[in-house]
């Protein structure tokens, strides 16, 4: 293996925990998936609530420990220098991986608790997406913290500031700061909900976004040669419309929860714009690269990078947009329309965008100096997650405009109109779809990681006992 800075040792540990808490999301989805067939299945042990928190959540921490990742790999090659303060990014490393291991276990064992002081503090706080108990809140903002003053120390020590260091630096201030909305308390439902999705929306859809503009930046410099004006100036556009049109856009989330009527053709407008500017900034680059008919060094890398662009336009910009509008949402909100729309969002935008990440360190430890890193095992892993995703949103797609129809539409909305939709063979029959679908998509994982664990090892093992 070739000599790597301190911080890209840490990153490959952040990628390996990474996967790990890939598979756990999918064991629970799966679990989750099945209880929705069978709610009698493991009723009272490990109940569909729990299964599906831990979905979630497990989801959410893989993936902003994949970015953290990537900003430890390449922060380094940025600047010329090792990573400030590395000792305590270690030390952060294994306190995040400690509190997630504890939050679990309560999830696990504990799993409810009276709505008072220390269920907040150590159980859950309840709230939907953001369970994590108090402590663990307070956790993820040092753990951030401290992740800003690596990027930021090391940064002022290199006196280099590049138009993607700048972008990533305010990026991590808004990273951390949203997430305190997040534990803003009041008894107004209202309220609550309005501070509730500045972490839900602007935290994951917002923040995450611009993170991952960044890191493609890098991605595309690095597999494609992509010059750097060309990703900075695609880049500056991502968070002009991100933060820009990003705000206004969560108001389409405003629409049921007693906020005024203006954010109904507010947040109906400016709810699909954000992924246009990343999808745009991988064509060019992929046309800019046509000259040399994309001969990239690794292959995997370069495909994910072009199923996380197109991916990212389709789940989070075309099945977000298809029920955002207000006259639509009025129909599809809290329908299978919202999950389908969500596992497309975050496959296309998130998870395809940390397999670049992991590929491209794969190749920098395994072949740094080989053959094109490549395999017939990725491929497999590569079609079987773009079918078996694709797969599960239409099943669900379809579940939710048959609620619509069911439940809104024709039944008005009523306790027995959804109890009618529960029941209706359109909505019931997909969901078995779905879970079959899922369980090819866990045999996708399967092979994925059978593949990060032995590609390039070859050619590794090759240039190692190749003759001087």
């Amino acid at each position: 293996m070739s000599k790597l800075y301190e911080s890209q040792k840490l990153a490959l540990w952040y990628f390996s925990v990474a996967l790990v808490l890939f598979g756990a999301q999918l064991l629970f989805g799966l679990l989750a998936a099945y209880q929705y067939l069978n709610p009698d299945f493991l009723y009272g042990v490990l109940d569909f609530s729990i299964n599906r928190m831990l979905h979630i959540n497990a989801m959410i921490v893989w993936l902003i420990m994949g970015f953290m990742g990537g900003v430890y790999w390449f922060l380094p090659i940025e600047t010329g220098r090792e990573v400030v303060g590395i000792k305590l990014a270690k030390l952060a490393f294994f306190v995040l991986v400690a509190a997630v291991a504890v939050v679990v276990l309560v999830y696990l064992l504990v799993q409810t608790g009276k709505g008072d002081f220390f269920t907040l503090w150590f159980i859950t706080e309840g709230r939907e997406y953001i369970e994590a108990p108090r402590w663990a809140d307070w956790g993820i903002v040092a753990v951030m913290l401290v992740f800003y003053f690596n990027v930021v120390a090391t940064v002022i020590k290199s006196k280099k500031l590049t138009g993607i260091l700048g972008v990533l630096i305010i990026d991590l201030l808004a990273l951390a700061g949203l997430y305190l909305a997040g534990m803003y308390f009041t008894p107004n439902i209202s309220v609550d909900q309005f501070w509730w999705w500045w972490v839900v929306h602007l935290w994951v859809e917002a923040t995450w976004e611009v993170l991952v503009g960044v890191l493609m930046a890098w991605a595309l410099m690095t597999v494609l040669g992509t010059p750097r004006k060309i990703v900075e100036a695609w880049l500056y556009l991502e968070v002009f419309l991100v933060f820009g049109t990003g705000i206004l856009g969560l108001g389409h989330h405003y629409f049921w929860i007693g906020t005024p009527e203006y954010w109904l053709g507010i947040g109906g407008f400016f709810s699909a714009l954000e992924p246009i500017p990343l999808v745009a900034m991988v064509v060019h680059a992929i046309y800019d690269a046509g000259s040399h008919k994309l001969r990239a060094a690794n292959k995997p890398a370069l495909f994910w990078i072009m199923a996380q662009a197109f991916g990212n336009f389709v789940g989070a910009g075309m099945w977000g947009f298809m029920h955002t509008l207000p006259q639509i949402n009025l129909y599809s909100h809290g329908t299978q329309i919202t999950p389908a729309h969500g596992h497309l969002a975050f496959f296309g935008a998130y998870v395809t965008a940390n397999l670049v990440l992991m590929y491209i360190a794969i190749q920098r430890v395994r072949a740094p100096e080989g053959p094109a890193l490549d395999s017939r095992a990725w491929k497999l892993a590569y079609v079987g997650f773009v079918i078996t995703i694709f797969g599960m949103v239409g099943a669900l797609t379809v579940a939710g405009f048959a609620q619509i129809f069911v439940e809104r539409a024709v039944g008005g909305a009523t306790w027995s109109a959804y109890i009618a939709g529960q029941e209706h063979p359109w909505v019931r029959e997909p969901m078995y779809w779905r879970f079959g679908f899922g369980v090819l998509f866990l045999l996708s994982y399967l092979i994925l990681i059978y593949d990060m664990l032995t590609i390039g090892k070859r050619a590794a093992t090759a240039t190692e006992v190749k003759p001087a």
